[in-house]
């Protein structure tokens, strides 16, 4: 029996999902790491903790498992987008990664749009914003330029780790679409961007497909994590990608919602849909594309409260459980680290409104999980104003999915059926298509026949729905009421 090894790297934790050929999963594990905020807006990672992640991780699937590492017939690896990891000449790591919840470079963007908008949005298919690479690359130019007159190499999260276990240099072109600095219209990295950096095209990662195989295992590494030197290692790609294939999403029409750090509405089609409120990346199937909205804190809210009030989330659950549809007027705005669709706003923060004497703790978990379904209706009407077609369904993917009533809170609130799989994370996509790349499957669509099934259906409620409407007009009145507040520079606290 041949296996692969797909490892993804999350928002606050990495997962390991050890996958045999017959379509069964031999072992999981995650490690989870800490996210730094040094300041107000700020977010970073430290790339080392990725990789001893990932180190734990090859280490406890193969005892878990009891597979030898002869038997693993490659690797792969994805992660978040838009997260730079700056590096010497001899790939030393010169800073935390700046991760792409993070919001200090509002004066670049603002730089951006006034001088470069029309030119980005038709190179890269997205308007300038605090979450892309290169207005981050900017800000540490401009403020950090010690650190930056050392930057000779940029590469990105999943590229590595993949480095510390191969020696490649190298990143897929979805990834390479995520950093502002890559020209979907040539498939290369466009010098004019790059050259508001000043920094060479030439220094930057060769572009390759995916499943492209880019180099082996080291005896360093091997050493390191258990695995076999000279395994074949992919290229890979981003986590959201890999979930949507997971999901079984491979055909137009097909949509995913994901509930995890950032929460997301995709949607199968065959061609990028340019508009200033979607995100755009290619699919890993040949000709697709998965253009989808987003909120920028989905389970990342959940977690802040968790990690800030108190309480698991198996607790948090179960208590706001007992709280009726809408809180009894606790509205929250999951806004803890700005807002992507439909607003782009950096400067929007969180809120709870409406605080009465009555309301209790169990009031305010439900609060988080309703105001975070209302960032997700505000996903999906935008997706309708655009026109995208989808049906009635969605493939529910992410962390947040594990809970049964945030998927009902969800599924009520946008009035869509959602089917769980499974298995449908990132790490478990990029098992297949390790597999699909070392032969063990013969293409994505049989992949998922043999290793993907579907596990459960929640239907919406419409009487539940009507009341989530209700609760959506509050909600939309109080962003409007505070978003000028937020904006106003002579009020910040």
């Amino acid at each position: 029996m041949k296996y692969t090894l797909g490892i993804d790297f999350g928002g606050g934790a990495s997962k390991a999902t050890l996958l045999a050929q017959d379509g069964h999963i031999a072992a999981t594990h995650t490690v989870e790491y800490p996210t730094a905020y040094p300041a107000p807006g700020y977010a970073e990672q430290n790339p080392m903790d990725w990789y001893n992640a990932t180190r734990e991780n090859i280490a406890a699937t193969l005892e878990k498992s009891g597979v030898s590492p002869a038997d693993i017939a490659a690797v792969a690896l994805d992660a978040a987008t838009h997260t730079a990891v700056l590096c010497d000449a001899d790939f030393n790591i010169l800073r935390p990664s700046i991760y792409w919840t993070d919001s200090r470079s509002t004066e670049e963007v603002a730089e951006l749009k006034r001088n470069w908008g029309d030119f980005i949005y038709e190179r890269v298919l997205h308007k300038p914003d605090t979450i892309w690479t290169l207005p981050q690359l900017m800000w540490v130019k401009k403020h950090e330029p010690e650190i930056w007159s050392k930057v000779e190499k940029i590469m990105f999260a999943k590229d590595f780790v993949r480095h510390m276990l191969t020696g490649d240099y190298v990143t897929d072109y979805i990834e390479a679409e995520g950093s502002m600095m890559f020209d979907y219209t040539t498939l290369s990295w466009s010098g004019e961007l790059c050259g508001l950096l000043d920094f060479p095209t030439d220094k930057l990662p060769q572009v390759v497909k995916p499943s492209d195989f880019v180099g082996a295992i080291t005896p360093a590494a091997a050493r390191e994590t258990g695995l076999l030197a000279g395994t074949p290692v992919l290229c890979g790609t981003t986590d959201t990608v890999m979930e949507v294939f997971a999901a079984g999403a491979v055909s137009k029409g097909q949509m995913t919602l994901k509930l995890a750090t950032a929460g997301r509405i995709c949607v199968i089609t065959d061609k990028s849909y340019p508009d200033r409120n979607l995100i755009n990346y290619s699919h890993i199937a040949d000709g697709l594309w998965y253009p989808g909205t987003a909120t920028k804190a989905c389970a990342s809210s959940l977690r802040w409260y968790r990690d800030t009030f108190g309480g698991s989330y198996k607790e948090i659950d179960s208590a706001a459980s007992e709280i009726p549809v809408g809180s009894e007027g606790l509205v929250f705005h999951p806004y803890i680290n700005g807002e992507l669709t439909p607003y782009a706003d950096p400067k929007l923060c969180g809120s709870f409104i409406g605080v009465r004497a009555n309301h209790t703790k169990a009031h305010f978990n439900r609060a988080v999980l309703e105001g975070v379904a209302m960032s997700m209706l505000d996903c999906k009407k935008a997706l309708d104003a655009i026109g995208i077609e989808y049906g009635d369904t969605a493939t529910i993917i992410g962390g947040g999915a594990s809970s049964t009533l945030w998927r009902r809170i969800v599924s009520d609130a946008l009035g869509i059926r959602l089917v769980r799989r499974e298995n449908s994370d990132s790490s478990f996509g990029t098992a297949m298509l390790a597999g699909t790349a070392a032969g063990l499957f013969t293409d994505l669509e049989q992949a998922l026949q043999m290793c993907s099934r579907v596990q459960g259906i929640d239907e919406p409620n419409p009487a539940r729905r009507e009341a989530y409407d209700r609760l959506y007009a509050r909600y939309k009145a109080v962003h409007d009421a505070l978003a000028p507040i937020y904006s106003d520079s002579s009020l910040t606290v």
